[in-house]
């Protein structure tokens, strides 16, 4: 099958297998290992698409489950589409709902067929399946979309995660028929499972007889401890295509992307950079900080010494500390631009670390400053 998308190792980790490559789309060429930023509602809450653009993003993720419900995926389409919406010329991957769908819990009820659930914001009833997905991704335009999968919270029981998996095996045959647009937006399936290595290897299997563009791990940081995200991880990576990008659906902590490129995979979003910033929280080298607490209110150095973003050039931790007590919008704006700048950032020292051969010191410094506990949040900002 001919794909819209080509990806090219340029080089592999001995030590891990972690891998540096080159995914080529419609929009243009993505290195990787590559962070993308989540823009939910076509947007990055307090940002705006210069501020993305300056922060190094090559891609960007967005919603269709949002996006179906406002402002309408029949809209985007006559717009042009969401490249044309947003106004970002570079790759867009949308998600396929499914993760917004059966986080609903009490508001949605799921058949073999789809879900049947209630608008979170005006409790209008609406459903979604797998035809609908495509049919709303397509109209949506992005360069790489998502299967339509059913994600179990954990903890989970075997008998649960299996069920989820089989229906979503059975809907993926279904997005794969359905996919109207296969010349110039890629399906990527996605591997589920739960915590259950033999369910993950089952899905591995059936998901990747599809000769698809690339392959997702999907279900995790969802309930479960961080431990049990990287053993699921470690354990599914390796299982993947290796001539196919590997994208980890949902986790973005700098310790879940370095752990994950030690891994393998190739792609990650998370919310976590724009949530954080708009309470306060920034990463740094050394950890996370809250830049709430009254230790940095006299602090005239930058948030990192080592970054440099358009906040850590220009301000101090005492005036951010300032406009977050006063919840100033410019604030958010601030700390956010540092946020994403920081995790783009760390993925492209990684690269250039596997590049030039030393990821394994790369990683091992690294490790003691990153692998602190921290709460790890799903793809939805």
């Amino acid at each position: 099958m001919s794909s819209p998308i080509s990806f090219q190792t340029e080089a592999v980790c001995s030590w891990s297998g972690a891998r540096a490559g080159r995914l080529i789309t419609p929009h243009g060429v993505i290195d990787t290992p590559v962070f993308m930023p989540v823009g939910t509602h076509a947007a990055l809450k307090a940002m705006t698409f210069d501020d993305v653009r300056d922060c190094g993003a090559e891609i960007i993720l967005s919603n269709a489950y949002h996006l179906y419900l406002r402002p309408g995926h029949e809209l985007v389409k006559i717009a042009g589409g969401l490249h044309q919406f947003m106004a970002w010329d570079k790759p867009i991957l949308t998600d396929s709902g499914g993760f917004q769908v059966f986080s609903l819990d009490h508001l949605r009820r799921i058949t073999d067929d789809g879900v049947y659930f209630k608008d979170h914001k005006d409790g209008r009833e609406h459903f979604i399946g797998p035809g609908k997905s495509m049919e709303v991704q397509n109209a949506l335009g992005a360069d790489i979309i998502m299967a339509f999968d059913e994600c179990v919270k954990n903890p989970a029981t075997f008998e649960e995660a299996r069920a989820a998996m089989i229906r979503t095996h059975d809907w993926l045959d279904i997005c794969v028929e359905s996919h109207a647009r296969k010349a110039d937006q890629a399906l990527f399936g996605i591997i589920q499972g739960s915590m259950y290595e033999d369910l993950r290897r089952e899905s591995v299997d059936v998901v990747t007889s599809h000769d698809l563009p690339g392959f997702a791990i999907g279900g995790v940081a969802v309930g479960e401890n961080r431990a049990e995200i990287e053993r699921i991880v470690m354990f599914t990576a390796p299982l993947m295509p290796v001539a196919k990008p590997r994208y980890l659906m949902g986790v973005g902590t700098p310790w879940d992307i370095l752990y994950a490129i030690r891994c393998g995979i190739d792609m990650f979003d998370c919310v976590s950079p724009t949530r954080l910033a708009r309470h306060g929280a920034v990463f740094t080298s050394k950890g996370r900080i809250s830049l709430r607490t009254s230790a940095h209110s006299k602090d005239f150095s930058p948030i990192d010494d080592a970054c440099d973003c358009y906040t850590c050039k220009r301000h101090t931790r005492a005036y951010l500390h300032h406009l977050v007590r006063l919840k100033e919008m410019s604030g958010a704006t601030l700390l956010s631009i540092h946020n994403v700048r920081y995790l783009i950032r760390e993925a492209k020292a990684a690269r250039e670390a596997i590049l030039a051969g030393n990821f394994r010191e790369h990683f091992e410094r690294l490790a003691p400053l990153l692998s602190t506990p921290e709460s790890v949040s799903g793809s939805s900002n």
